[in-house]
C-alpha cells in the first residue's frame, strides 16, 4: 500500500504570488483552468494502490479548501484529508510531525510532493526506479538538468552516474557544483522518518546547550521541530547508499511568483492532448476562433468573433465580447472583457473588467527558447530600483476604463483606474 504527502505552505509563504494569494490560498489558484493541486492529485489517483492522500499546510481550514478537499475526494473517490501544523515547520518537520498518520495503515512507501512545482510527475517511474535500484530501503529524489547558472538556485544533486546514487547534495550552492536539481518530488519508505528524527534529538540537545539564541525561550519546541529535509537530511544522506536521483526528461517548472503560472499553464495545457483532450477546446462553427492551446470553462459566455490562444485559460462565467483578441493569459472567474479590448501576457482577477478598446499587456518571464535545459528565472520585483518588466496583473474586481493601455504592472484588488499605467505597482 501507497500514500502521497503533497506539501501545500502556509498564508506567510506565497507572498511573491500576491495579489493573487490575497483571495484564494495559492495552492488552489487555478493553472490551465484547474487549481494547481489538482494537477498533484489526478497524478497520485493515476498511481497503483496508492490508497490515501494527505495534505499538510498551516493555512486555518478556510472554506476554499474544504470545499476543494469535499469535491476532490467525491471526484477521485479516495481518502484526501488536510492536516494543520500549528507553525511552519519546514518540509522535513511537517511529515515528521503527522509521522502517525503517515504510517497509519503501514505503506510500504509514500510520495512528498510539493505544492508549488509543475511537472507530469512521474511517480510510477519512480516506484519502478526504486525496485530497481540500491535496496528497497533506498529514497529517490526525482531531478532534472538545468543549465549551469540556473542550476545554482535549486538543489544540486551530484550523482553517480553508473548507479544514479546521490554522492553529494547542496541546496542553492554559491558556485556551480551540478546542472542536476531537484525537483521537490521524492518518494521515501518509513525509515526516512529515523532520519528526521535523529536530527530533532540532535536539535532539542542544542538547544539544552544553546538555550538562547536571541529568540523568544517559549518557542523552542518549534525550533527543535523546524526540519528542513534538503539542508537538514539530504546532505546528510548522500553518500551513504541511502538516496538515489531518478532524472527525468518531461516538463517541470517551479511555480513561484504569478508570471510563472502562465508559463505552468502552458506546460499543462500542452501535456491535455495526452492527458486530457476533452478540456482543450475545439475550432467549431459559430465559436470563437481558437489558435494553439486554450481552456476554457463550459460556463463562460464568448462572442463567436473573438480570437483565443495560444496558451490561454478563461475561467467559470467569463465574459468576453465581440473582437476580443487573449493571447498567453489566464482570465478569472467572473471577469468581463469589453468588446475589442487586446489581453497578452497577463492574468486578469476574478470579477474584474476591461473596458472597450483597452489593452492590457505584460511581457513574458518564460525560459529562453532555444536553451532546453533553461528554467523559469524567479525575478526579484524590482531591479535598480525599478520595476522589473513582467506580465501584468490584475487583482480581483478591478475596473480598467475604456480605450487606455496597462502595460507591465500590478494592480492590486478593487481598484477603479480612470487612466492608463505603465511598469507600475498602483496601490
Amino acid at each position: 500500500m501507497l500514500k502521497a504527502v503533497i506539501l501545500i505552505g502556509g498564508p506567510q509563504k506565497g507572498t511573491r504570488f500576491r495579489p493573487l494569494s490575497f483571495e484564494v490560498p495559492k495552492p488552489l489558484f487555478p493553472v490551465a483552468g484547474v487549481p494547481m493541486l489538482q494537477h498533484h492529485i489526478e497524478a497520485c489517483v493515476k498511481v497503483p494502490n496508492l490508497k490515501e492522500i494527505l495534505l499538510i499546510g498551516f493555512y486555518q481550514p478556510n472554506e476554499e479548501l474544504n470545499r476543494f478537499l469535499f469535491n476532490a475526494q467525491q471526484e477521485f473517490k479516495m481518502s484526501i484529508r488536510y492536516l494543520q501544523e500549528f507553525a511552519a515547520l519546514g518540509t522535513g518537520g511537517g511529515i515528521y510531525h503527522f509521522r502517525d498518520q503517515i504510517l497509519s495503515g503501514s505503506p510500504e512507501a509514500f510520495f512528498v510532493l510539493n505544492a508549488d512545482v509543475c511537472s507530469a510527475f512521474p511517480l510510477t517511474e519512480m516506484l519502478n526506479f526504486q525496485k530497481e535500484h540500491g535496496e528497497p530501503s533506498s529514497f529517490v529524489i526525482l531531478g532534472t538538468t538545468a543549465n549551469r547558472k540556473q542550476s545554482m538556485n535549486y538543489g544540486c544533486i551530484v550523482e553517480n552516474e553508473q548507479t544514479n546514487e546521490v554522492l553529494h547534495y547542496v541546496e542553492k550552492p554559491s558556485t556551480f557544483v551540478s546542472d542536476i536539481i531537484n525537483c521537490g518530488i521524492y518518494l521515501f519508505n518509513p525509515e526516512i522518518f529515523q532520519h528526521i528524527g535523529a536530527v530533532f534529538q540532535k536539535n532539542q540537545q542544542d538547544m539544552l546547550l544553546y538555550p538562547y539564541d536571541g529568540e523568544e525561550p517559549t518557542n523552542g519546541w518549534q525550533r527543535a521541530e523546524a526540519i528542513r529535509l534538503e539542508q537538514d537530511i539530504f546532505t546528510a544522506l548522500a553518500g551513504q547508499g541511502k538516496l538515489y536521483v531518478y532524472k527525468t526528461l518531461s516538463f517541470w517548472s517551479q511555480i513561484k511568483s504569478a508570471g510563472s503560472a502562465i508559463y505552468a499553464s502552458r506546460l499543462y495545457l500542452n501535456q491535455y492532448h495526452t492527458t486530457h483532450s476533452e478540456r482543450l477546446a475545439p475550432n467549431k462553427e459559430g465559436g470563437p476562433k481558437i489558435t494553439g492551446n486554450v481552456y476554457i470553462h463550459p460556463t463562460a459566455n464568448i462572442d463567436p468573433t473573438a480570437v483565443l490562444g495560444p496558451n490561454v485559460s478563461i475561467g467559470t462565467g467569463v465574459t468576453i465580447g465581440a473582437g476580443v483578441r487573449v493571447r498567453e493569459s489566464i482570465i478569472l472567474h467572473g471577469a468581463n472583457l469589453q468588446d475589442q479590448c487586446c489581453v497578452l501576457n497577463s492574468i486578469v482577477g476574478w470579477d474584474s473588467t476591461i473596458g472597450k478598446w483597452a489593452r492590457v499587456e505584460g511581457t513574458p518571464s518564460d525560459p529562453n527558447p532555444n536553451d532546453p535545459f533553461a528554467k523559469i528565472d524567479s525575478e526579484t520585483l524590482f531591479r535598480d530600483g525599478k520595476l522589473t518588466p513582467s506580465i501584468t496583473i490584475l487583482g480581483c474586481n478591478v475596473t480598467i476604463p475604456s480605450e487606455v493601455i496597462i502595460l507591465n504592472s500590478i494592480v492590486l484588488p478593487h481598484k477603479d483606474l480612470n487612466r492608463g499605467f505603465k511598469n507600475q505597482i498602483i496601490l
